[in-house]
Parts: structure tokens; sequence; C-alpha cells
């Protein structure tokens, strides 16, 4: 069995951090929506403790009695520049970046003013389910374009995290699908683009990005790229921000992020529209003045401490995630016969095929009931989900070992 560290990234011994203890401490949904005997490794937070520093600068704004309204990005622009410049050698204009209260109002706010008569919008699917859910709130009709499988980064069970650049996956963008409904006779107005890829964690190669460039900018079709895993990159991939990209091919383009995920903010409500060029900037000049006033203040500073002041913090996460998913492959390898797992390259989400696993066609559904832990279904996440599930394993190990065993115990010809 592979390592297993005793604290989480800032030291809080994981004894403290089981499910037990955590069901009576936090309030969030994945603490509240299922009973007390449910493991709740579907929604993706994190059961670590905040960054220290992100803690104390949420009390010192509490203790300035500091809660009012946003007029502009501030403090929270130059430190997201100065994070893209050092990981991603992404060099951002401070006056590009605007305010959206979470990733998904600057995904819909972003197409409003991208594409302000909607049309037609392509993503790749499986894909986060909270794409169709935002999508509901603007006039386009979605178009879903399924990955391509079992391609040369990653084929077969337990499928190759930690070789290199894009690694992780072997589902990847179906570059010739894209370009075949981007030049059909109704075209598409709008791609909206995961990366890295949720659920399976893929980190988009620079090549597959400048495909996808080169063609939005051949058909122009508007680019909304989601990359808020992107800080949780694993260290043997690479992330490659999308806007440079972008600009470089003259493919009009933004990108919505946070500190969010990376750091364990969700619901701190404060997240970055970038736009990748002057033309991109000139689309978002037009954004309506709420979409900053509504952004969290408290959110905002988090931010701050979290890209300028807690990278060691977020290092030390990457590191338990890798050390967690080696594990869930090896439990899965050893106690989950016929599951597939998808290993990331990016975050803490495991993207789990149990079509061959004997639970039927709603293994979610399945494993809540009988083995009382409660996974994402992966039907929810578009075409080519069905029969999968998304696992969250940003837990201490011994609560992922927990579920497993669980799961192992519902499927037919598990060994106990």
């Amino acid at each position: 069995m592979t390592e297993a560290a005793c604290t989480d990234p800032g030291g809080t011994p994981f004894e403290e951090l089981t499910p037990e203890l955590l069901g009576r401490r936090r309030t969030s949904l994945k603490w509240t929506r299922y009973p007390a005997d449910v493991l709740p490794l579907f929604v993706a937070e994190m059961d670590f403790e905040l960054a220290p520093r992100i803690r104390e600068t949420l009390i010192e704004r509490i203790e300035a009695s500091d809660t009012g309204y946003l007029d502009g990005a501030g403090p929270l622009a130059p430190a997201f520049a100065a994070f893209a410049r050092e990981r991603w050698g992404w060099e951002v204009p401070e006056e590009h970046i605007h305010l959206a209260t979470d990733v998904a109002t600057g995904v819909v706010e972003a197409l409003r003013v991208g594409r302000p008569a909607g049309g037609r919008l392509a993503l790749a699917t499986p894909v986060y389910p909270g794409f169709f859910e935002m999508l509901e709130e603007v006039p386009f009709e979605t178009v879903e374009i399924p990955l391509a499988v079992g391609t040369e980064a990653g084929e077969g069970p337990c499928a190759g995290a930690g070789e290199g650049a894009g690694a992780g996956s072997g589902s990847r963008l179906d570059l010739a699908a894209i370009e075949r409904e981007f030049a059909s006779q109704r075209g598409i107005d709008a791609f909206l683009l995961c990366n890295p890829h949720n659920p399976h964690g893929t980190v988009h190669t620079a090549d597959e990005l400048a495909a996808l460039a080169g063609l939005a900018a051949r058909y122009d079709v508007f680019v909304v790229s989601d990359e808020i895993h992107a800080p949780l990159t694993h260290t043997a991939a690479r992330f490659t921000p999308f806007a440079p990209i972008a600009a470089a091919a003259g493919a009009l383009a933004v990108t919505a992020t946070s500190a969010s995920k990376g750091w364990n903010l969700a619901g701190a409500k404060c997240s970055v529209i970038v736009a990748a060029d002057e033309r991109a900037e000139a689309v978002l000049a037009t954004l309506p003045p709420e979409t900053t006033t509504r952004a969290s203040i408290l959110g905002l500073h988090a931010g701050v401490a979290a890209f300028a002041e807690s990278r060691v913090w977020l290092d030390r996460a990457i590191a338990q995630f890798e050390a967690n998913d080696r594990l869930l492959a090896e439990l899965v390898a050893e106690r989950l016969p016929g599951v597939v797992y998808t290993r990331p390259s990016a975050g803490y989400l495991a993207w789990l095929d149990f079509r061959a696993a004997g639970l039927g066609d709603d293994p979610a559904g399945r494993i809540l009931a009988e083995a009382r832990v409660a996974l994402n279904d992966g039907a929810e996440f578009g075409l080519g989900g069905a029969g999968f599930a998304r696992l969250n394993f940003a837990c201490a190990p011994d609560t992922l070992t927990r579920a497993v065993d669980r799961i192992a115990a519902i499927l037919p010809g598990a060994r106990s």
C-alpha cells in the first residue's frame, strides 16, 4: 500500500478531520445533505482546514467590519497576475481582470456580453454538471461533443497519471468532431472549455489548445475557458492557459477562474473573468456593474491571501492529492473488480467506470443506498457519463479507504 500522510496541508492531524467530526462542525451541503452515516465524497470541497494565512485574513477583515461592496478587482488583480505569471508563464494585464460572484456567474455573464443573441454552444462531455445548469440562464442551444476515448495519452484501467504534460486520461478533446460542428451548416457560436477537464482531470496539451484556438478563430466561435482547477495541476503535468494561445490565434476568448477550488474556498463568492486580448477586453468592458458589486469582499481578500501568500499550502495539498490518487488506484485494483479508474493529472476528483462492476444502470444510486457512500452520478455529466460515478478524494487517506471498503462490500464477486 502507498504512503499516507498524517496531517492535512496546514498541519492539522487527520484524526481531527474524520467525517464524524466534520459532520458536527461544518454546515455546507456536503455535510448536511445526507444522514450522518453516509460518507460524503460527492461535492467538490476539501475536508482540509483553510490555509492559515487565508483564515487570518478573513478574521482581520471581520474585525475591521470590512463587509462592504466592491468596485473592481483591486488587490486581487496583481495577486492573480503574479500567480499566473510565475506558475504558468501567462502575462496578464491587470486591467484585463474583472470580478464576478463565482465562476458560474463569470461564464454566464461572459456569454451574455460575448454572444448577446445566443445561438448554439458546444461543450465536450462528460463534463461538470453545473455547466448544464448555468446554461439554462442564457439563450443557447447546447451541443454535446463527446470526448475521444482511448487515445494515446492514457488507456485502460488506472491509466496514466504522471506521464508528462497532458497526461492522465484516455479521454481527450475530439478535435475532428469539434471542427465538424464548427463547420456545420448551423455552426457554433460559443464553446465552453473545461481546462483542466472535470471530471477526468485531463490537462489539455498546448497543441490541443492551439488546434482549438485555430478552429475558433476560423469559424468565429467565442470560447469561454473555465480554469478553476488549474492551480491544482499535479507535478508531472504542465497546465497551459487558453487565453494567450487564443490571442495568438486571433480567437475571441475569456477565462473564468478563482481560488475557490485550489484553496478550498467554495462559497466564498469571488472569481475573476480575464480577457485574452484587447478585443476580448472590449467585450468584458460591457459587463453590467452588478457583475462586480455582487462579488464578496471577504472572498476577494481570501483570494488575495491564496494567490499571493498560500502557495506552500497549495503545493502540500497537491502532494496529498497525488498520494491519495496512488492509494485509490491501488484500492481499486485490489478491492473493486470490474471498476476502471481514470487517473487525473489535476485536481482531486476520480472518474470511476462501474459499467462492468455489476451495479446496474445507476451505480451511484446503488452505492448511496447500499454502501452509504455519496458519489456524483455520471449520467448527470452528459453524453458518455452513464454508468460512471465521480468520487472526491480531497480527504484523509483513511476516509478514502473506508469508502472503497464499503463499495467493495456490495460488489458482486468482490474480495472481502
